[in-house]
């Protein structure tokens, strides 16, 4: 049976990057690896980075997974058209929790073809979650939305700190004893998944073998769709063409960065920026993963070219229509720095709808 690996985790937690260092860990291992990502919609910078970095890559996108259960397991078998995988990862939206009971057990009780399922892990971004599990109420977000938050800690087997690299220890530790106190009997591991510090316990935790996915919650999912909803989603794909060679990498740390200061001088909390840019068979990611956190290149091309293909995922708390104003800005601003123009070919703005899963196993 494939292994099946759910990774959560709230959005900039550091999923796509843990997704893409568990592929090649065990793709040097010899084993075929198949990856499913999701979204909303369309256009995200995570296939594209995955695809661009040679693996095979699925897409579920218009709805989360425990909305789109059938989409799932339909992506599943088309990984394995040609050959079964040996491990299976997979990526939910990062805003969606509940997925114990609409996910993995549907999995195990209704999917036909067996999975073996791995701990479920959730992955903490330290940034904001410091700041809300310390309830001091500087989390950011609304209280609406940090439900979310607490509750994929709540339903995970296991809790990964990432991003220690950023952290001194005294505040790694400080978020694992929150973790403790309020979460009681939680397994925490701390990794770096940019560096693979403490990449190999995170390795050793998903091998256990036994029944998991066991800790099903009582969700007030009206509370669940206001939280989601306070949240503007875009996802934008668009072609910038200089008369120059331009630096892609400088492009991208530009474009966020730049986008992440409109948003904070406008009190527009931001959960997740990441753009990707593509030239001639070179890629560099840039994001960003709060207002208060300075943005990075975690992939960088090192690339110059005349034209290339940037898409913009933003994850951000206000209007999605202020959201695609600022974007359209900031890719104009960029454009006139360095002496390009843009050709947008999508850009989709809006606010989730209320999750409706197709099923929810409890018992």
């Amino acid at each position: 049976m494939p292994r099946f690996i759910l990774i959560g985790g709230f959005l900039g937690a550091g999923k796509s990057t843990s997704v893409g260092r568990l592929a090649r860990y065990y793709t040097d291992q010899g084993r075929k690896v198949g990856i499913v990502t999701n979204d909303q919609t369309t256009d995200l910078v995570d296939t594209h980075s995955l695809r661009n970095q040679g693996f095979e890559v699925g897409e579920v996108a218009g709805a989360c997974f425990c909305c789109n259960f059938h989409e799932l397991t339909r992506t599943v078998e088309q990984l394995s058209s040609h050959q079964l995988p040996d491990v299976i990862i997979a990526e939910p939206v990062g805003s969606c929790t509940d997925l114990v009971a609409t996910v993995i057990r549907p999995l195990v009780s209704i999917y036909e073809s067996p999975l073996d399922v791995a701990p479920y892990g959730v992955i903490l971004k330290p940034s904001h979650g410091l700041r809300i599990l310390s309830g001091d109420g500087r989390g950011g977000f609304s209280p609406k939305a940090e439900y979310i938050f607490r509750k994929q800690i709540e339903e995970a087997d296991f809790v990964i700190i990432n991003r220690i690299d950023e952290l001194p220890a005294v505040l790694v530790q400080e978020l694992a004893d929150l973790i403790e106190r309020e979460y009681p009997g939680r397994t925490v591991l701390c990794m770096s998944a940019k560096t693979g510090e403490g990449f190999d316990t995170y390795i050793e935790f998903l091998q256990q073998q036994g029944q998991f996915g066991t800790r099903v919650m009582e969700m007030d999912y009206d509370l669940y769709a206001e939280g989601e909803a306070e949240l503007g989603w875009l996802n934008s794909q668009c072609r910038i063409k200089a008369g120059q060679p331009i630096e892609i990498d400088s492009l991208l740390m530009e474009l966020v960065s730049g986008l992440q200061s409109r948003l904070t001088g406008e009190s527009a909390e931001v959960a997740h920026l990441k753009a990707i840019g593509m030239a001639d068979g070179n890629y560099a990611v840039a994001n960003a993963v709060s207002s208060f956190t300075l943005p990075e290149l975690s992939l960088p091309s090192g690339y110059s070219a005349e034209r290339a293909d940037v898409v913009v995922n933003a994850r951000v708390a206000t209007a999605p229509e202020r959201l695609e104003e600022l974007v359209r800005e900031q890719i104009t601003t960029i454009c006139s720095r360095f002496g390009a123009s843009a050709t947008i070919d999508t850009m989709q703005s809006f606010r989730p709808g209320r999750p409706v899963p197709t099923h929810r196993i409890l018992s």
